[in-house]
């Protein structure tokens, strides 16, 4: 397929190998991050670590919003769905992620609530229009790529007028995150010499928001896109920083990303949303300047606000390491009830519930490494 087949082509990743392995000082450890779960689905799936040399090593991140979102607001979501007069609408993913006391929305909806699986905001703003006589909640979830849309659905709500539809936002901000991986103080951290930054969140936000972490924290990222040859030049690029002594921002993904990324989006999302004060994050606490919320002058479409949600923090389940394989110290196969009474069939936690989370990469593409020898596990 033209376009997409030319960044998969298998001789050139072993090039590009070639040049990481003959580029990277045998005197030092490279431990890169890449933050988004497509890159971690990319990397597994396509076998990219075992082209890598022993000593760089790539270390799972974040992955993505639903990973990331605390029980505590699945908990909401969840009260909010078994309010006989909404029906929530919401993505795949978010059915199965677990709250508290076994529940989950899919659950939920089993037991009567009027929860419905939606595949953009354009569907939750029809079903509103639609059922006028329904108070219909949009479960707002994602990165800077999925939040123009629940601006453009909010405006597109005033516009016509509509006084059913309402957003449950929970949209959060990947820079604040990035710094708070590195930063944070209240969490284990794991050595981290560079980032594999964001593909899809760039084209948003462009490049800028994060020159002040690289240069703060003399890290380096670069921009990557999610085909395996995108990943295996970033870790080039990273790798060339790291010896050349820099610490910038590069942009590997220039087909799609640009230094001031989407103006039009950024437009429509300052419009409609400003920052929160702190917001938590699964597995990061909590991140000052981290998430959005909507502005007072929407506040007649702000679902906390009219229904009088207050988040009660919610503890994860104990045996599950979904925190710490968040913020990159220990991978899927170091948590006791990973391929046990975790999987994706039966998931304890949202980095199996979620298709970009870690577990879920590890369990599709991943678990043939375990049985591999002890020295090649080791590097």
């Amino acid at each position: 397929m033209k376009y997409v087949d030319e960044y998969r082509d298998g001789k050139l990743a072993r090039a590009i190998a070639a040049k990481i392995a003959a580029e990277a000082r045998q005197d030092r450890a490279y431990r890169f991050m890449e933050f988004c779960g497509g890159h971690t689905h990319a990397i597994a799936r396509y076998g990219l670590e075992d082209l890598l040399p022993h000593n760089v090593r790539m270390i799972h991140g974040p992955g993505c919003p639903v990973c990331v979102l605390p029980m505590g607001r699945m908990d909401d979501a969840i009260k909010l769905a078994q309010n006989p007069d909404i029906t929530l609408c919401t993505y795949a993913d978010l059915m199965r992620v677990p709250g508290s006391g076994d529940l989950s929305l899919i659950k939920a909806k089993a037991a009567g609530a009027d929860v419905r699986m939606v595949y953009s905001t354009l569907d939750a703003l029809r079903i509103a229009r639609e059922e006028p006589h329904r108070k219909v909640v949009f479960f707002a979830i994602g990165f800077e790529t999925t939040t123009p849309p629940t601006a453009m659905a909010i405006l597109a709500a005033r516009k016509e007028g509509l006084k059913n539809f309402f957003v449950f936002c929970n949209h959060v901000l990947t820079p604040a995150a990035i710094e708070a991986i590195v930063g944070g103080e209240s969490q284990e951290k794991v050595a981290l010499d560079g980032f594999v930054g964001p593909a899809h969140v760039s084209t948003v936000i462009g490049t800028k928001p994060y020159h002040a972490f690289a240069e703060n924290y003399r890290k380096p990222v670069v921009i990557a896109g999610f085909e395996p040859l995108d990943v295996m030049q970033a870790i080039l690029m990273l790798a060339r920083q790291i010896n050349e002594g820099r610490h910038v921002v590069e942009n590997q993904y220039i087909r799609a990303v640009t230094v001031d990324g989407n103006l039009k989006a950024k437009a429509f999302v300052a419009e409609v949303f400003e920052t929160r004060e702190t917001f938590e994050w699964r597995g990061l606490g909590f991140i000052p300047d981290s998430a959005l919320r909507l502005r007072e002058e929407f506040s007649e479409f702000d679902a906390e606000k009219i229904f009088g949600v207050e988040t009660v923090a919610a503890k994860d389940n104990p045996a599950c390491e979904c925190g710490a394989i968040l913020r990159g110290v220990k991978k899927p196969v170091d948590c006791k009830l990973f391929g046990t009474v975790c999987t994706p069939e039966t998931p304890m936690g949202s980095c199996m519930v979620s298709s970009e989370g870690s577990c879920a990469a590890h369990w599709t593409y991943g678990r043939f490494r375990d049985a591999q020898p002890l020295e090649r596990q080791a590097s």
